[in-house]
């Protein structure tokens, strides 16, 4: 059901493949080569307009018993959250920016404005997430233990309330997000030792008290009188903070397209598979300036899997030389709208909330989760090639629709 050869899958040799991860390499070397002052700027400008917009957030809701200066405020503050959560905490524990040896802005010493504990996202996104991206049973993001996302994973009756968790999920993405590590549910079924989980559950009670100190009381008490007031913004803030991660994310990973793996996928993987598997298994959603800013460049997703590490204003370049390797390879280069992009993730969470009985396309050929397999009986690489080339041709016609 998932990719298992990815090769054939891609129709490209082991030669090919290893040319591919050579071009990505050298891309890598240059743009690493001329990162300087134009990146610093950069940075410093992002630090700037969150730190800006947060000042005026709070200053705002100071007054917020008038409704013009509370909308004001739950505006200015909700931006800054989404700038630091985002285009700041994300990219900075990346590692991004650590060849400029600032501590502030070091992935080593970083800690984000949300409940989750820097330790703990590093560990399941930078070292798990992104070493087995996609691959069903490895990578945990995969639906994130909550969402069935594939039909490699087999129907359970709990997948009927799967539209229900969904919402649940969205609007809560950052307490998700800091439990996602913490793995209760194995800690609870003793597959988790007690002195690992104990210490893990700790910090993360420590984080989360600060955080909910910080937005629901300490603020809040600042504004005096406006104390409801200003609670009610710092909720909404945080709100609209989960909901635009949850949606950024999702649609990097859960549109059509985005490709999902077998862990026999990973017997033996050479570098350039590796670059191969980020490519197929991740999808950009297209994006102005702006949006790709308040996205983190994470409209970018397939350039952010190829280089996680690279500085994240450089993605817009990176994307066009991506391209261009697709086009010389035949490879697929998944995109669509930000609309069209969720759509097809919210189609796929809440069709497989049923059982496999009342889907209609076949495991092999479905739209969220494709392989190998679909190519079965084809004569040969022509046939092959053909096939791909055609499925291909109905995607792109779809997206332009």
């Amino acid at each position: 059901m998932a990719i298992t050869d990815i090769n054939e899958y891609a129709h490209l040799t082991d030669a090919d493949v290893e040319a591919l991860g050579a071009e990505l390499d050298a891309l890598r070397r240059e743009v690493e080569a001329d990162r300087g002052e134009r990146d610093v700027r950069y940075l410093h400008r992002t630090i700037l307009a969150h730190r800006a917009l947060e000042v005026v957030g709070r200053l705002a809701l100071l007054g917020s018993h008038k409704r013009s200066l509370w909308l004001l405020g739950t505006t200015a503050l909700s931006l800054s959250k989404i700038i630091e959560n985002m285009e700041l905490g994300h990219n900075v524990m990346h590692g991004q920016w650590d060849w400029m040896n600032d501590p502030e802005v070091h992935s080593t010493t970083y800690e984000w404005d949300m409940v989750c504990a820097a330790p703990h996202w590093k560990h399941s996104h930078n070292f798990i997430h992104h070493k087995y991206t996609n691959v069903v049973g490895m990578d945990h993001d995969v639906g994130y233990k909550i969402l069935r996302v594939t039909r490699d994973e087999e129907w359970e009756p709990r997948r009927l309330f799967q539209p229900l968790f969904n919402m649940m999920l969205a609007a809560s993405f950052e307490w998700g997000i800091a439990l996602h590590d913490l793995e209760l549910k194995e800690v609870i079924k003793g597959d988790k030792p007690k002195e690992v989980a104990i210490p893990q559950i700790k910090v993360f009670l420590q984080k989360a008290a600060k955080q909910v100190g910080k937005d629901y009381i300490l603020f809040p008490l600042l504004s005096g009188p406006n104390f409801r007031r200003t609670l009610s913004a710092n909720l909404t803030a945080n709100l609209v903070r989960n909901l635009w991660a949850y949606v950024v994310i999702f649609c990097g990973h859960f549109p059509d397209g985005a490709e999902k793996f077998t862990v026999e996928s990973l017997e033996n993987e050479t570098p350039g598979q590796w670059y191969l598997r980020q490519m197929l298994g991740t999808a950009n959603f297209k994006a102005g300036p702006a949006m790709a800013f308040f996205s983190g460049n994470l409209c970018y997703q397939i350039e952010h899997h190829l280089y996680p590490d690279l500085p994240s204003n450089r993605y817009a370049e990176i994307a066009e030389r991506i391209k261009d390797l697709c086009d010389k390879y035949d490879l697929p280069y998944t995109t669509g709208s930000l609309m069209v992009q969720y759509l097809q993730t919210l189609r796929t969470i809440n069709k497989l909330a049923l059982p496999d009985r009342f889907l209609i396309a076949t495991s092999d050929d479905a739209p969220e989760t494709a392989s190998e397999r679909r190519f079965a009986g084809m004569p040969n690489a022509g046939g092959l090639k053909t096939a791909i080339a055609e499925l291909r041709a109905r995607r792109r016609n779809r997206k332009r629709r």
